[in-house]
């Protein structure tokens, strides 16, 4: 592979870019591999990754049955941040955010990452309480955020309207090294990374059966034809329990949509990421201008990939009060995504009742931030079957009541 730097762009503008290369081989599928991860988003292809950086695993390929960084990886609006309650969830996020400042140089791929802050308004008394709590938390856990008063909040976001009628802004959690990084780039950059190693990246090939022997998995029926393999890792977010069928168990989870939605580009009004989860929106600015609003999941399931009406409604309504500019400006483009969520709002990293077959699932609404940490994890568990990081996350903690209930902690599940 060739290393991308400001001496290459110069050298093929030289000769009219004609020397670029593919950025990741599509080979056809080989009869085995010692690991197969099926799920070729972001933490699929994180978890591929890591096997191969961190534990020497490269014969693996990774699976999947539409095209690379297709499904929640590049349908989300790109928050990361840390600041969670419950010490597995910010130890497992906190790796997760560390790992992204780095990421561009370790895969020598831009992901744009943007260490701009992330903001959490307090709007009603209860929360106060509850983000204050949740800042002496994270200083337990090393997690560097600050409780933050009105006044502040309108020096951080200046376009704020602080004392809205209904809810007023009370205060804000702020992490100031949280930020966003460009989703697609993400994938690319980890589908880049592990075709370098000799990883072969399979699309548009669906999984139609998961074979087992003995209690244990053996290898995966596609399109493509049937591979065997030693191991093996479900990556499939709101597709996990479909797949969780055809290995033999299931899943304490829905599926639901989640939507988002773009303006039109403006100049540059807002540098951070601002959370309303009293009235559930959120919203940043991208580097092209565009608002980028989101909102709370669909109220029933459904495996829809598209916006609706009643969404755009409901969160921008949810906003105006809060940024009255938004009232102005037009919505470019509208988009939903499959998200996985448990009942406790904490994902499952866990060995699962098949033998050698393992599943990172149950991210819910908060996914994306998620992606490096989750994929060492992973990695960990697949190549040793254990890690400190997916401790907490078996599927056994459904059976033995032990939640990490960030829902109840958080208020709301990003």
């Amino acid at each position: 592979m060739k290393r991308y730097s400001a001496f290459a762009i110069a050298r093929e503008a030289a000769r009219f870019h004609s020397g670029w290369e593919r950025a990741w081989r599509s080979p056809e599928p080989k009869k085995k591999y010692k690991a197969i991860v099926i799920g070729a988003g972001g933490h699929g292809l994180a978890t591929a990754y890591y096997l191969g950086k961190n534990h020497g695993i490269k014969d693996v390929a990774v699976i999947e049955k539409g095209w690379l960084g297709g499904g929640n990886t590049g349908r989300n609006t790109t928050i990361i941040r840390s600041n969670y309650l419950q010490d597995p969830s910010a130890a497992i996020y906190e790796k997760s955010r560390s790992l992204y400042e780095t990421m561009s140089q370790d895969l020598n791929y831009n992901v744009m990452f943007s260490p701009r802050g992330v903001l959490m308004l307090a709007q009603t008394h209860h929360e106060v309480r509850g983000y204050q709590r949740t800042a002496h938390a994270n200083a337990l856990q090393g997690v560097k955020t600050e409780f933050i008063g009105p006044q502040r909040v309108k020096e951080i976001c200046p376009i704020m309207n602080i004392e809205g009628p209904r809810y007023p802004v009370l205060g804000g959690l702020f992490q100031a090294r949280g930020g966003t990084a460009r989703h697609d780039a993400v994938a690319w950059g980890y589908a880049r990374a592990c075709s370098d190693m000799g990883m072969d990246i399979i699309q548009q090939c669906e999984v139609t059966a998961i074979k087992r022997e003995g209690g244990e998995v053996k290898g995966i029926s596609t399109t493509k034809g049937e591979i065997a393999c030693d191991k093996l890792c479900i990556v499939v977010a709101g597709n996990s329990g479909h797949l969780a069928d055809l290995a033999g168990f299931r899943l304490p989870l829905e599926s639901v949509a989640l939507q988002a939605l773009v303006s039109e580009p403006i100049k540059p009004c807002m540098d951070i990421v601002v959370m309303a989860n009293t009235v559930h929106g959120y919203m940043s600015q991208s580097d092209k201008g565009e608002m980028v609003i989101g909102g709370g999941t669909d109220g029933y399931n459904n495996y829809t990939q598209r916006g609706s009406f009643q969404h755009i409604e409901e969160t921008v309504r949810a906003l105006i009060e809060t940024f009255p500019m938004l009232s102005r400006l037009k919505m470019l483009r509208q988009w939903g995504g499959i998200v996985d969520v448990t009942g406790d709002r904490s994902p499952i990293l866990s060995k699962t009742p098949l033998g050698n077959c393992f599943i990172n699932c149950g991210w819910g609404t908060g996914g994306f931030k998620a992606i490096p940490g989750s994929g060492w994890a992973m990695a960990e568990l697949v190549a040793k079957g254990h890690s400190p990081l997916t401790a907490e996350f078996g599927l056994d903690r459904f059976k033995e009541g032990r939640f990490i209930d960030e829902s109840v902690a958080a208020g709301v599940a990003h």
